[in-house]
């Protein structure tokens, strides 16, 4: 797989159709999720986020990294979601990332790695809008360790499996202890459910990757 041609395709798509959002973010959202989003302007005033969403090459394939959060006592414990936390004052939502990388799976990006930014996602419950920063990579990463007070697993997939229909399934999920929503739209990623601001974030790629 040459990167250059895969950045270039993925930025003249973007430079031709922009990108989806909510048209992408709609088929894996919550019940109420975009509501939430377009009222949190008057309404709130969200804690900034920045996630890594890692592309890199792997046996002519695309590949990308998610990891496991342990379970702890908070909104989003035991989830699967990209490397990522809020942002420090002294630091752009880039930097964020890239340092959220280097603390959660040791891997060590670049600005220059950064190659566009997808739609902002607000996470009602936790009040956070989180800023999808894609960075390719032009091999892939080695020597890749979770930080074992935040990342329980860390978890290579291919990035074709988010074409694939059978993927994405439903199912009641537990949002709080005192929440449960029914019929949750999430992929079904190596037997983990990826569902939430992470759905979302990759039902967007999905639509940059379709061609």
């Amino acid at each position: 797989m040459n990167t250059e041609v895969f950045k270039t395709f993925l930025l003249s798509k973007i430079k031709e159709e922009g990108l989806p959002g909510d048209l992408a973010h709609q088929d894996l959202a919550p019940l109420k999720r975009l509501k939430h989003r377009l009222k949190i302007a008057e309404n709130t005033n969200p804690v900034e986020a920045s996630v890594a969403v890692v592309l890199f090459p792997s046996k002519n394939k695309i590949k990308s990294i998610l990891i496991k959060r342990p379970v702890y006592r908070g909104h989003h414990s035991g989830q699967i979601s990209f490397p990522g936390g809020k942002r420090e004052l002294s630091e752009s939502l880039i930097e964020t990332a890239i340092r959220e990388c280097k603390e959660e799976i040791g891997l060590q990006l670049s600005k220059k790695e950064m190659l566009f930014k997808l739609s902002d996602i607000y996470i009602p419950v936790s009040n956070f809008m989180i800023s999808p920063n894609v960075f390719v990579l032009d091999q892939e990463p080695k020597g890749l360790k979770p930080d074992k007070r935040e990342v329980e697993e860390i978890i290579l997939f291919d990035t074709d499996v988010l074409l694939d229909k059978k993927v994405r399934k439903s199912k009641d999920i537990r949002i709080t202890s005192q929440l449960r929503q029914k019929d949750v739209p999430y992929f079904d990623i190596q037997q983990k459910v990826v569902w939430g601001a992470t759905a979302m974030i990759l039902s967007e790629l999905a639509f940059l990757l379709k061609k």
